[in-house]
Order: structure tokens, then sequence, then C-alpha cells
């Protein structure tokens, strides 16, 4: 019988995203727009002030302040906010690559 483990601790296969919709970079812009690139180059931006200022923005609403709208960041390639508010990265992929632009509203 074995007195040694086969496996080694704290070893774990690299995780390795090959999914065209992730994200690489969020830059928030003046007038609630983003800028963003995705993991295999493509390059647009998301306008989000229709939807902010609309009375169905919902959980959009809290980015009405400019200080946490700018507060975008990325998480396992999504863009995302404080307070679990995130945006689809693959309506928002589809869509730069069709017009260059995300606009929501």
């Amino acid at each position: 019988m074995r007195t040694e483990p086969i496996a080694e601790k704290n070893i774990a296969p690299a995780i390795v995203c090959t999914t065209s919709w992730r994200l690489t970079k969020v830059k928030p812009l003046q007038d609630y727009n983003l800028e963003v690139e995705f993991i295999d180059g493509a390059h647009g931006f998301v306008e989000m002030k229709q939807l902010i200022m609309s009375s169905k923005a919902g959980v959009f609403a809290k980015l009405m302040d400019v200080n946490t709208f700018n507060r975008a960041y990325l998480e396992y390639g999504v863009v995302t906010w404080p307070g679990e508010i995130d945006l689809a990265p693959d309506a928002m992929y589809n869509e730069i690559k069709r017009n260059g632009t995300w606009v929501l509203k």
C-alpha cells in the first residue's frame, strides 16, 4: 500500500477562457459611456445614458451617481459595479461586432 499521496498539494490546472466575449479592458468615459475591449481584440463603446436616466433603469439607476458609474471594473471578464451590477458580455460583444457601439435603452 502506498504511504505517500499521488496528487500534489495546492496544484490546480490552469483555466484558459477562450470565449470571444470575455472582456480585457473597461474604461468609464463621460456621459455614461464605456470603452471596452474583448479578448479577441474587438473594441467598441457602450452608451448607457438612456437606460440609466429612464424610468425602467431598475438596478442601473444606482449608476446615475457618476462616482459610482466610474467605479466600473472587470470581474471574470464581465463589466461590473459595486452592488453586484453587471452587463451581459455576450450581448455586448454581438452588438459591438455589428455596430461598434452597444446602446442600452
